[in-house]
């Protein structure tokens, strides 16, 4: 007996690209076994693999944090069971987009902090550069490990209804969800037994791994010391700080965990001190260092900065690459790529305004119910405009501070996110997704894991799929072809 009624109530978006289906009535290819799996499924089955989902999340401790929810800060991540397939020919695609991406980007940043090339020839703006935010003086002439500034990067894409991926903004900082993605992984494994390998779905799991191995290469040590430094247990990702360093094996401390001395930094054992040499840290820039950035602040280490100038410590991501991910710099992308790499770029940039541009400023004011404002420096779906929605009152109170710094922002048009099947209510409903695969950098080349996290927006209608709005996620397949 085939479940029906799961699909009874499934309705293509118009003008929208569906990830399950090609039309009202035709499955695409990749989803077939999929497919027939929920068809042969029962509503008691199915229900039951998500509360398995739930609890092993619950079990897991796999949590995020709201910073402006009242109600309590710490919340479950909402998973959704059906997964997200892409075919290998898609893959092979955005495995190639991103990677020339990366080249450019680290090319970027090396020039932005030494010989300036692209600024001198007239490619960007020294204004944009000098105003950014995330543009630190003190990396200027300091030389990393096989130039390699961005090791860990998460490159997040839709796919607009023309069915093509595009990138929607880089991640070079601190980029974070790649725990999600592993234990989504997991989840799978349980409650789809035997299904991935019929699929012949490509592993996730190696990824703490290869990242391990990556930051290993950094240091000229036989056997170095590697960390992970976390800003604490109140930071919104610190389940993810925790689990990947049991899962690389290594160390997750804190500032207060480490001292300087003679120029390096040394980690408080009950034996003693310990040399390190290779950092993986998710404090930001601004904290990493009181004696050179935020004074106050007790999440870094003081003179960690001068050890790291003198080559005795590796940083990653290496400080200062925020410049490179800023949403005002992200415009100028594909210049890079052709200025850099002489290519044309294999995954197209959103259509962006800036809004210190007085042609494009009066263009999204006209256009105000058609565009998406963001904040230059913005992240996690806080501090956006999103025209189609906001009133009058909103619209006008935000044009007013952007007003007042209109190089702090930036418009695109509002998209077409593709929608993916998510089970809602004991039935299949399209949802708004996107994608952010994961990319590891290092002196033997950039590997991409297969798949990455899909982000979905679970209210009906939305198009914001961040966990702080209301958003979940869904384990990515991508296919062996």
């Amino acid at each position: 007996m085939t479940n029906d009624a799961l699909f009874s109530s499934y309705s293509l978006l118009p003008d929208t690209w569906d990830e399950m289906y090609s039309s009202e009535t035709s499955i695409r290819q990749q989803y077939d076994l999929i497919n027939s799996f929920l068809k042969n499924t029962s509503p008691e089955a199915l229900y039951k693999k998500e509360e398995l989902s739930k609890q092993l999340f619950m079990s897991q401790g796999v949590t995020f944090t709201v910073y402006n929810d009242s109600q309590g800060i710490e919340k479950i991540f909402p998973f959704d069971v059906i997964p997200r397939i892409i075919t290998s020919k898609e893959w092979d695609k955005i495995d190639r987009g991103i990677k020339q991406r990366l080249k450019a980007l680290n090319l970027f940043i090396k020039d932005i902090y030494h010989d300036q090339f692209i600024l001198k020839d007239g490619i960007i703006s020294s204004d944009l550069i000098y105003s950014c935010p995330n543009y630190l003086r003190e990396m200027v002439g300091v030389n990393v490990p096989y130039d390699v500034y961005v090791h860990i990067a998460g490159v997040d894409l839709i796919r607009n209804s023309d069915g093509e991926f595009y990138v929607l903004e880089d991640n070079l900082r601190t980029p974070s969800g790649v725990s999600y993605m592993l234990e989504n992984r997991e989840i799978s494994k349980r409650i789809f037994p035997g299904v991935l390998p019929k699929n012949g779905i490509r592993a996730v799991s190696n990824y703490p791994n290869v990242l391990y191995k990556k930051l290993s290469e950094l240091s000229n040590q036989n056997n170095p010391n590697v960390v992970l430094l976390t800003p604490g247990i109140y930071n919104s990702a610190y389940y993810e700080h925790s689990t990947l360093a049991r899962l690389m094996g290594i160390e997750l401390v804190e500032g207060s965990d480490l001292v300087i001395k003679d120029h390096f930094v040394y980690m408080k054992t009950t034996n003693g001190l310990k040399r390190v040499d290779v950092i993986y840290r998710r404090v930001d820039d601004a904290f990493l260092d009181p004696l050179e950035f935020n004074a106050a602040s007790t999440l870094g280490v003081a003179g960690i900065m001068a050890a790291y100038r003198k080559g005795n410590v590796n940083i990653v991501n290496a400080p200062g690459t925020g410049v490179a991910d800023d949403k005002a710099t992200y415009v100028h992308v594909p210049d890079m790529i052709k200025y850099y790499l002489n290519e044309e770029p294999i995954l197209k940039n959103i259509e962006t305004y800036q809004m210190a541009k007085p042609e494009d400023h009066d263009y999204v004011v006209k256009n105000i119910t058609k565009m998406v404002l963001k904040k230059t420096d913005g992240s996690g779906g806080y501090g956006m405009l999103m025209g189609h929605e906001a009133s009058e009152k909103e619209i006008e109170d935000y044009l007013a501070t952007v007003s007042e710094n209109p190089s702090n922002f930036i418009a695109q048009p509002i998209l077409k996110l593709s929608t993916a099947p998510c089970c809602i209510d004991g039935m299949l409903s399209p949802r708004c997704v996107d994608l952010r695969p994961f990319a590891l950098s290092g002196r033997d080349g950039i590997d991409i894991t297969p798949g990455g996290l899909t982000r979905v927006a679970l209210k009906k209608g939305s198009l914001v799929v961040n966990s702080s709005q209301g958003g979940g996620s869904k384990d990515t397949w991508v296919i062996q072809q």
